[in-house]
């Protein structure tokens, strides 16, 4: 099931932690503190899957190393209550594969923090029950509060903006001091930069999800704003999760699992409402529609009509006869209102159109293949003239051979001349291919106008039946007194 969970705390010497051990207990290695003077060993500990430190362009390299990078943000704070790092706890999913896990972890840290100048502590924690390892997939990220500068070394936290009066000039303090603000050096620790990372994390997995062809999205927004009326559930802590991994039973695991069931139902039930709202609504749109004639009845209206004013039963029979064969067509077509017969019209007039130029392309085709072949044959013809005229050595001879022979001479040279960018390089024309070619068009034209001439017969009982249609609709639509003149005057 798709995850969304992204916390961001800080690690600082207030809260008696240490940027050492914290860095130690995500990697799980034995990292030796300077500033405190003491080793902080975690590798018996599991689940640590991959590691790596990801430095901005002007980082020091040295800094790749983890127990150099983090001595130096130590050294870097000397107050007893500074801010050390950044710490983020972000989920994996188990959509994903391991390694599709960590490309998508390592493109979200070097887009977002990185490219910031940031210097990024990154571990990947795989679930491994039987490693008693941490029951969801999740990667770790330290990153230092202070920047570094673009010559490599630590950059203050924050710097003074001066206040300024509308001369330009700086504003005094009763005991003469200039009046400042403390602003921080960059917007990494603002609400807004983590409301766009926890976004930019949501949209890189929702992206990945959409490519691998997955339904499931994850959304970074709580469940307030998100507007849903659903349960949070209660974080659960390494400790707990790893009890839970070696089925044991907690409070706050029983607790959260009671949540999920809850969840699922609310959004069961909200899912049948709105479903069952969305329905009514859809019913009640298609009731409110001003309901279209069906087209039976108005046959029905028009034939009756016909019948009234007939004189005789043979045209009555005649009537009834069309009735039936227009209600069978229409049946058979499944067309019931006028717009049925409008859509139907336009579908076999695009039909129609469609098979009227494959006519025409075949027949043009045809044309030329029937024209090659005729020259073909007026090739062959003269060309034993044409041979026999050049054996003869005499010109008084060939001039009256050439004069007897001249029709067959002009057309063995008209042939030859359109024959010419056919002829292969051993000097052969591809006669066989013409033929078979020829008689494959003349088949298929005969298909297509088969086809074409039962599409006029049915676009001829539709424009019938449109016919007789608009007759009944123009009469309904006719004013009442129009209608009742126009009896009176037929009687």
């Amino acid at each position: 099931m798709a995850l969304f969970h992204f916390h961001a705390t800080q690690v600082k010497r207030s809260a008696g932690q240490s940027a050492i051990a914290s860095a130690a207990y995500r990697a799980g290695e034995k990292l030796y503190s300077e500033y405190y003077g003491d080793v902080s060993d975690y590798t018996r500990k599991g689940g640590v899957i991959c590691s790596e430190i990801l430095l901005p362009a002007h980082a020091p390299p040295e800094y790749a190393d983890r127990q150099t990078l983090w001595n130096a943000v130590e050294k870097a704070e000397r107050g007893k209550k500074a801010q050390l790092a950044y710490s983020f706890d972000i989920a994996l999913q188990n959509e994903f594969s391991l390694d599709e896990n960590i490309a998508l972890a390592r493109q979200f840290l070097l887009d977002n923090f990185v490219s910031r100048g940031m210097t990024v502590d990154f571990v990947v924690h795989q679930p491994d029950k039987e490693d008693g390892g941490i029951s969801n997939p999740h990667f770790h990220v330290l990153c230092p509060i202070r920047p570094l500068k673009e010559n490599g070394t630590w950059d203050a936290k924050q710097h003074r903006e001066y206040v300024l009066d509308a001369d330009g000039n700086r504003v005094k303090d009763e005991a003469g001091n200039d009046v400042f603000n403390s602003v921080p050096t960059t917007d990494w620790g603002r609400p807004e930069t983590l409301e766009a990372w926890r976004t930019a994390w949501a949209d890189l997995c929702n992206a990945k999800f959409a490519e691998k062809g997955l339904d499931c999205r994850i959304d970074n927004r709580s469940f307030v704003r998100q507007g849903l009326d659903l349960l949070p559930t209660i974080h659960e802590g390494p400790a707990v999760q790893q009890m839970e991994a070696k089925g044991i039973q907690t409070e706050k695991g029983e607790l959260n699992r009671w949540i999920k069931a809850t969840n699922a139902l609310i959004r069961d039930a909200k899912r049948k409402i709105a479903a069952l709202f969305s329905w009514l609504k859809e019913a009640k749109a298609e009731l409110s529609k001003p309901q279209q004639p069906n087209l039976a009845e108005l046959l029905g209206s028009y034939y009756t009509g016909r019948n009234a004013g007939a004189w005789s039963n043979k045209a009555k029979v005649g009537n009834i006869k069309q009735y039936s064969e227009m209600i069978n067509f229409i049946t058979a077509q499944n067309l019931y209102t006028p717009d049925d017969l409008e859509a139907r019209l336009d579908t076999l007039s695009g039909q129609i159109n469609g098979l009227k130029d494959s006519l025409k392309t075949k027949s043009t085709r045809m044309k030329e293949l029937d024209e090659l072949l005729r020259m073909v044959e007026y090739y062959a013809a003269g060309k034993p003239v044409y041979e026999k005229l050049n054996s003869i050595k005499f010109k008084k001879s060939r001039e009256n051979y050439a004069n007897e022979h001249e029709n067959a001479l002009r057309l063995f040279h008209m042939a030859q001349r359109k024959l010419k960018p056919h002829f292969s390089e051993s000097g052969k024309l591809p006669l066989t291919r013409w033929r078979d070619e020829l008689a494959a068009l003349q088949q298929e034209y005969k298909t297509r106008q088969a086809e074409l001439s039962l599409l006029y017969a049915d676009v001829k009982k539709l424009w019938n039946i449109k016919f007789a249609v608009e007759k009944v609709l123009q009469e309904q639509n006719r004013p009442q007194h129009d209608r009742e003149h126009k009896h009176e005057q037929e009687r």
